[in-house]
C-alpha cells in the first residue's frame, strides 16, 4: 500500500524521534545502518523531509539529523502526503481506476473500513505518540538485532 519511499521516511522520522534530540543528532549514515535502508537513497529522503519541515537538521561536524519538538507533533500522514501524496488511500485496492461506494469492486467494503482506520491512526496521532507506543510495548523497527536479541 505504501511505497519503499514512505516505509524508509516513516521508520527513519520514528527512529530519529526515539534517538535524537537538540543535542544528540545522528548522521543518515547510521540511521542507514541500523534500519537497514539504501543510505543513497535514504539521504535524498531526509534531505526532502528536511525541506518539508517534518526533519530537523544541522550542518558541521556535530551536525545530522533530529526531531525539533514541531517536528514530533507531526503525523505519520504528513510522511505520507510528503512522500507518497495526498491520494495514496483513495486508491481501489485492487487497482481500479474508478472504485467508491457507488461503484464498489468486489473488494471495497472489506478494504474500505480497513483503509479508513490506518488513516485515522495515520492521521490523528503524532510522531510523539508512535514512539511513546514503541517504547511501551517494545515494537521494532528494523530486524538488524533481531535474531541475536531473541536468542539471549
Amino acid at each position: 500500500m505504501l511505497s519503499n519511499a514512505c516505509k524508509y521516511a516513516i521508520r527513519s522520522i520514528l527512529y530519529l524521534s526515539l534517538y535524537s534530540d537538540k543535542t544528540k543528532k545522528i548522521g543518515v549514515k547510521k540511521i542507514a545502518d541500523e534500519l537497514e535502508t539504501p543510505q543513497p537513497f535514504l539521504a535524498k529522503l531526509l534531505q526532502q523531509l528536511t525541506k518539508s519541515k517534518l526533519v530537523t537538521s544541522t550542518k558541521g561536524p556535530n551536525g545530522g539529523f533530529y526531531l525539533s519538538e514541531a517536528n514530533q507533533k507531526n503525523s505519520i500522514w504528513d510522511i505520507v502526503e510528503n512522500i507518497d501524496g495526498p491520494n495514496k488511500f483513495n486508491q481501489c485496492f485492487l487497482g481500479l481506476s474508478k472504485c467508491e461506494d457507488e461503484n464498489p469492486c468486489p473488494v471495497h467494503y472489506i478494504a474500505a473500513p480497513f483503509k479508513n482506520k490506518i488513516l485515522a491512526n495515520f492521521r490523528d496521532k503524532t510522531i510523539s505518540q508512535f514512539s511513546s507506543e514503541i517504547i511501551d510495548t517494545d515494537k521494532v523497527l528494523s530486524l538488524k538485532d533481531y535474531d541475536a536479541l531473541k536468542q539471549e
